[in-house]
């Protein structure tokens, strides 16, 4: 379906391998405080919380939090709180998309709402964004609350974007890039961003890693958008086709839609529109998103914005938690081989 070369002919290291090992100390501690602060005397509110936290991922997040710090020279604690503020807020956010999108598996689990309702998956979610914003405000930086905030804020119009975007084929793809910029790249962006912040780093130094988040952040997105019709579900966590299954506008859909024959696009109205999307209908958008290039131009687009992720750290001397993250960034964008 697409292939990926990755954008450094000679990748310095194993893809989040050396980040991992270098913010193993600090996420020992992270991952103590998401516990810490999962807990209730409401028994439902640790339940699930800790199905969700427990159930895998990569913890990328908190990671680009704690490493961004690192590498603007912090030293303290509220890199750690920081950091499961972050994870708390995107936590919260899974819980809310898996009701929002009637999500019945997410990393190869049931989800949640499956378990205990959407109700209870949205009161979840709730709780762990008010005890995000208590760790927000311990850590005693207004420019960090700001970031954090503003960021929540943009993720929750991206959702509402979405919705209103869903199933609606007029999409154009700057609008479509707009929701990915909300709902994914914003809190890729606002991790990055608090390290300096913290660490009272140069406004070069702000700037620099809130544009590697953001480009990073959209990077991900896309090929995650390649990878549900190509991808394998034991990595995805999911089922391959689900977006398709849930009538999900992505960008290989817009543009395997515009490129295509006014037949090919009364398939796409049919299946996603009108929800005729069985495992043949599948197929077939595969079969023509091969026919018009659709994967592989989004891969495209995706090496474009970790071309810029890549140079937005440029600012940085050279070290090892710098090479770190732009592994990170190769890695992310070949996911797909």
């Amino acid at each position: 379906m697409g292939v990926v070369v990755p954008i450094s002919e000679a990748p310095r290291g194993n893809g989040i391998t050396a980040l991992t090992e270098l913010c193993a100390p600090g996420m020992k501690r992270v991952n103590e405080l998401i516990l810490s602060k999962a807990g209730s005397d409401v028994e439902m509110i640790p339940e699930v919380a800790r199905h969700l936290i427990s159930s895998g991922g990569k913890r990328l997040r908190p990671m680009l939090t704690l490493a961004a710090a690192q590498m603007c020279g912090y030293e303290g604690d509220g890199d750690i709180k920081l950091a499961t503020s972050v994870e708390f807020m995107h936590t919260a956010t899974l819980l809310h998309d898996d009701v929002v999108d009637e999500s019945d598996r997410r990393r190869s689990k049931p989800t949640a709402r499956m378990i205990w309702g959407n109700q209870a998956s949205v009161l979840v979610g709730d709780f762990l964004l008010g005890q995000a914003f208590k760790m927000m405000v311990e850590v005693g930086s207004m420019d960090a609350l700001d970031v954090l905030s503003t960021a929540a804020s943009i993720i929750a119009e991206g959702e509402v974007m979405q919705l209103a975007a869903a199933k609606n084929l007029a999409t154009t793809e700057d609008e479509y890039l707009w929701v990915i910029n909300a709902k994914t790249a914003a809190l890729f962006s606002a991790a990055s961003e608090v390290g300096p912040i913290i660490a009272n780093g140069k406004h070069e130094e702000r700037t620099a890693l809130k544009s590697f988040g953001t480009n990073l952040g959209l990077a991900f997105q896309l090929v995650d958008d390649v990878l549900d019709y190509s991808g394998d579900a034991k990595d995805l966590g999911k089922n391959v086709g689900d977006d398709f299954r849930e009538g999900k506008i992505t960008l290989p859909v817009l543009l395997a839609y515009r490129r295509g024959t006014e037949e090919e696009r009364e398939f796409w109205k049919d299946s996603l529109e009108g929800g005729n999307n069985d495992d043949a209908q599948l197929e077939k958008a595969r079969a023509l998103m091969a026919k018009y290039g659709a994967l592989s131009d989004t891969i495209t687009r995706a090496r474009h914005f970790g071309a810029i992720a890549h140079d937005a750290l440029g600012p940085f001397k050279q070290s090892p938690v710098k090479n770190a993250l732009l592994d990170v960034v190769d890695f992310c964008v070949s996911r797909v081989n």
